[in-house]
């Protein structure tokens, strides 16, 4: 049997870098400051170069940050990391944040992303 994809609209952003996601730094969020709990803004956080809330720096213990990425040859220390309903994703850059339809987000590469998606007008 085949099947089609159903036409459905999606939300994507191209990423490249911590901090590219228009929603990494949208609202505040609490953190620690000397010892002290307190509420930092996005502004804040992004003027610091925290991590962003949606795609955030890529942590994997087993890997070595100045190791190459098999998928897109840079060093992971450049990846990010998403969490994902498969528990989470490295983010090569480049690579797309496609909000799903239950609002899930997941990455996607260039070339899928353009063999399967094409750009809606407003």
């Amino acid at each position: 049997m085949k099947y089609r994809k159903k036409p459905v609209v999606i939300e994507a952003t191209q990423w490249f870098e911590n901090g590219d996601h228009p929603e990494d730094y949208s609202q505040d969020m609490q953190g620690l400051e000397n010892g002290e709990l307190r509420t930092f803004t996005g502004a804040e956080r992004q003027a610091k170069k925290w991590e962003g809330a949606v795609v955030r720096y890529y942590r994997r213990p087993d890997i070595p940050g100045g190791s190459f990425c098999d998928q897109c040859g840079k060093r992971h220390h450049v990846h990010g990391w998403i969490d994902t309903l498969e528990e989470g994703h490295r983010v090569c850059p480049g690579d797309w944040i496609i909000t799903g339809v239950k609002g899930e987000r997941y990455p996607c590469k260039p070339d899928i992303f353009a063999a399967t998606y094409e750009k809606v007008e407003d």
